[in-house]
């Protein structure tokens, strides 16, 4: 172990005289999870809505009125009035608007007559986060104009009551698990594969192959460095993260043991992937190629931004076998419901038999010639 801690120690002291790259592992997740948490979870506002009354009764006005409540209230839409039903479509494919609502001429005297009265939202569909945000605030307003008819006195229809365990959970909070994994990948990537394969193309490696340490303790060595910077940059993105996004409570001391631990199995867990991938690799421009593909290979399916149960089955297949899938399950656990060890008892599991297997694989197929 004493030749392990050498290059452990070695390592380290390499990485506090690079301050440029201790700043950027830290920072640079810290932004990200800022933009896209905000970029990607705000609430959409000030959608344009075409209203197309060519009805004018009085149940058609009480639509206007509260589509005009909700531009006034929420503000997800704003009202503009159409006459012509022609003009509003020519403006909702031009993108001037985002939806038409058509009041039809019949409205009002369907309504009287409870015969199935209709309202049409027209929208451009090419935009999910839109439509979906506009077919939402609609449908609420035909529901509060449904609800201020006199109801029956026995109900004739089910009602489903929701009950939330968890208080509201903003995206920011939701991205947080993500944004710790990949600072961690982020630092297992430049601290690690990056710089490994660059000392090897320098030259630098040759020393060790004429010491008498063996290979184990030699992948040992470099596994537990890049650990310990993957660490650094999890345990600093935990903190700050949860803070900058309001996770409840971030500072509790057996929460934050609960999280140090999974940074480090994590941690391990990659820096072992990431051996075993550039264990043989020569070329110094093969790790920044793959770089990319490796983010979105590793990232994305993990459920770090969608969840999985939206995805292909091929996609599902590739997250079963994807050490960011436990990862980011285990810190979605301890951050948005602060549960024990015993709900991410699965996740330590396979990250550390993955972390085994891949720094066996790794010791095995290092080779001791130039």
């Amino acid at each position: 172990m004493e030749r392990t801690w050498a290059i452990v120690e070695r390592e380290l002291r390499r990485f506090r005289r690079s301050p440029t790259l201790i700043f950027v592992s830290l920072i640079f997740p810290v932004v990200q999870l800022v933009v896209l948490g905000y970029a990607f979870g705000g609430v959409v506002k000030h959608l344009r809505l075409a209203v197309v009354d060519q009805d004018h009764g009085v149940p058609a006005v009480r639509i206007r009125e509260l589509a005009s409540a909700a531009a006034s209230g929420a503000r997800t839409v704003d009202v503009v009035d159409y006459t012509d039903p022609g003009r509003a479509l020519s403006d909702l494919r031009n993108g001037r608007v985002n939806g038409v609502l058509t009041i039809p001429p019949d409205f009002s005297r369907r309504v009287l007559a409870r015969d199935d009265p209709r309202v049409a939202l027209i929208e451009d569909n090419t935009d999910n986060f839109v439509s979906a945000a506009l077919a939402g605030t609609l449908t609420g307003l035909v529901g509060a104009y449904d609800a201020a008819t006199a109801p029956p006195r026995v109900p004739q229809q089910a009602t489903l009551d929701v009950v939330e365990v968890y208080p509201y959970v903003p995206y920011i909070q939701y991205l947080l698990p993500g944004s710790i994994v990949m600072s961690i990948f982020m630092m297992v990537m430049i601290g690690g594969g990056i710089i490994f394969i660059d000392d090897k193309a320098r030259g630098l490696h040759e020393g060790y192959l004429v010491t008498p340490i063996s290979k184990l303790e030699l992948i040992a060595g470099f596994n537990i460095s890049g650990t310990l910077k993957a660490v650094l940059s999890g345990t600093a993105l935990m903190v700050i993260g949860s803070l900058v996004a309001g996770i409840p409570n971030p500072l509790e001391p057996l929460r934050l043991a609960r999280l140090f631990l999974v940074v480090v199995v994590t941690a391990f867990a990659l820096i072992s992937m990431m051996f075993l991938m550039m264990v043989r690799v020569q070329d110094p421009l093969l790790p920044r190629a793959v770089f990319g593909v490796l983010n979105t290979l590793l990232y994305f399916p993990s459920g770090a931004v969608y969840p999985q149960q939206g995805f292909p089955g091929w996609m599902q297949a590739l997250a079963v076998v994807d050490p960011f899938t436990y990862a980011v399950h285990a810190f979605k656990s301890l951050l948005l419901k602060d549960t024990a060890l015993a709900a991410i008892g699965f996740d330590l599991l396979f990250l550390t038999v993955f972390s085994v297997l891949t720094m066996a694989a790794a010791t095995r197929l290092f080779r001791r010639t130039l």
